[in-house]
């Protein structure tokens, strides 16, 4: 089947709703011939920034949603998540490396979205985080 992007989901403020990302994801990949590596990336970035939008945006409020968008711009694969939460400050948040934060169970997530993709924005405060990966 070829997945035609742009792609547009909505999903429940639950935490089961990110089983269904990466069969979603696995198929457009193929279709747009992403590398496995990218692919790993991608997935990885992907469920980190529906998880942050879940716990983190929407506070696992199930009346709220995750809006995900996946789309080719240029020579990329853009993926993007919007939450219905306040934002945060996506410039002034504890480095995971650091010796005191090495042992926290959570506070990655932000973190390894940045190292994974090849261009991260945030947009409305935030609340939407727009991930690149280059084809």
């Amino acid at each position: 089947m070829d997945t035609q992007l742009p792609i547009m989901l909505t999903l429940a403020s639950r935490p089961c709703s990110i089983a269904n990302l990466e069969s979603i994801l696995s198929e457009a990949a193929r279709d747009y011939h992403v590398s496995e590596d990218t692919f790993g990336n991608m997935l990885v970035s992907l469920t980190e920034a529906v998880t942050n939008a879940i716990v983190h945006g929407n506070k696992r409020d199930i009346s709220k949603s995750v809006q995900i968008q996946l789309r080719k711009s240029g020579g990329n694969f853009v993926i993007r998540v919007s939450d219905e939460g306040h934002g945060f400050d996506h410039e002034n948040l504890p480095d995971p490396t650091c010796v005191e934060n090495l042992l926290k169970l959570g506070g990655r997530g932000v973190f390894l979205i940045q190292q994974l993709s090849d261009t991260v924005r945030f947009y409305n405060n935030g609340s939407t985080v727009e991930m690149f990966f280059k084809l």
